[in-house]
């Protein structure tokens, strides 16, 4: 259930009242069970794939605490990663291999060039780097990387900053000419951390 902002659930007939929070490379959990007295914090340095880190923690301390058996949750949370990781490798793996496979269609790259503003994260340019199109938004200079072409009006975008798994897709609306007027975007791996929340975005040419 949810009430006033927080996550509620019951254990052995006790409420539990519980909230996570996050930002990129940092996750948390508070938990308190009012009947027992008891209240958790945990506070991690991990991304959205390791949710099961603080769960697991914190599930741990709860079964102590309401007399449980010793049920494993860290194997539990370990394996339901690893499944995740799997799949979402699978997905990048695919996308970046069609990249490569696409390198040498033609693409007229001046059709893409210029200034795109989102009314809520400002303004993105693109422009050539070299011959290559590249990506930087001017609000956010980690979102700056390198654009390689995967099919139809989409690009694939490898950002500079890899400290997280965020690479995303630009996906280009072009008018009668061929030439680009909007981007949207989306993430290109299943894992992303839910706080790029590229599908947000409606970014339109303005120069």
């Amino acid at each position: 259930g949810y009430g006033l902002g927080w996550f509620l659930s019951d254990a052995k007939g006790n409420l539990i009242v519980s909230h996570t929070g996050g930002l990129p490379g940092m996750l948390s959990i508070v938990t308190m069970i009012p009947d027992l007295k008891l209240g958790i914090v945990i506070l991690t340095n991990t991304e959205n794939g390791g949710a099961g880190v603080f769960r697991a923690a914190s599930q741990t301390i709860i079964d102590s605490y309401l007399g449980l058996s010793n049920f494993d949750w860290i194997e539990k949370y370990s394996k339901d990663f690893q499944s995740r990781q799997n799949k979402g490798d699978s997905v990048t793996t695919k996308v970046w291999a069609t990249v490569a496979a696409a390198k040498n269609t033609p693409v007229r790259r001046e059709d893409f060039i210029g200034i795109y503003e989102d009314k809520w994260f400002g303004k993105v340019e693109i422009f050539l780097k070299g011959n290559q199109l590249w990506f930087k938004s001017l609000r956010s200079p980690k979102l700056n990387g390198a654009m390689q072409f995967y099919k139809a009006n989409t690009f694939a975008i490898k950002w500079e900053y890899q400290d997280m798994n965020a690479d995303a897709f630009a996906i280009f609306s072009l008018d009668e000419e061929g030439k680009a007027q909007s981007i949207k975007m989306k993430g290109i791996s299943p894992n992303i951390d839910f706080s790029f929340d590229f599908q947000d975005l409606d970014l339109q040419r303005i120069k």
